[in-house]
């Protein structure tokens, strides 16, 4: 069998590459820390690293930067980001 050598590009997200972004979405994630199981599934997958990682693995949310697009409630498994629509809570 043939070996070949494979070349892999990995990519990470950076904040704020286009600007402060959080005054034009819709929808925003909301998180409940007390139903969080500190996965980082939410920080893992963010397309725009605005889950912030915490010393002891909790998260919170940059809303600054934060687009709404909702993976980090469909990736969360327990429940604890929903999306709620903005100007909902304050």
């Amino acid at each position: 069998m043939k070996k070949y050598n494979v070349v892999t590009t990995i990519s990470y997200p950076t904040k704020g590459a286009m600007g402060k972004t959080g005054n034009w979405r819709v929808f925003k994630p909301v998180l409940d820390k007390n139903k969080c199981v500190k996965c980082l599934r939410c920080w893992v997958y963010c397309p725009e690293a605005t889950i912030i990682r915490n010393k002891d693995d909790s998260v919170d949310i940059d809303y600054e930067y934060c687009k709404g697009c909702g993976i980090c409630a469909d990736v969360c498994k327990v429940g604890a980001i929903v999306m709620e629509r903005e100007g909902k809570r304050e």
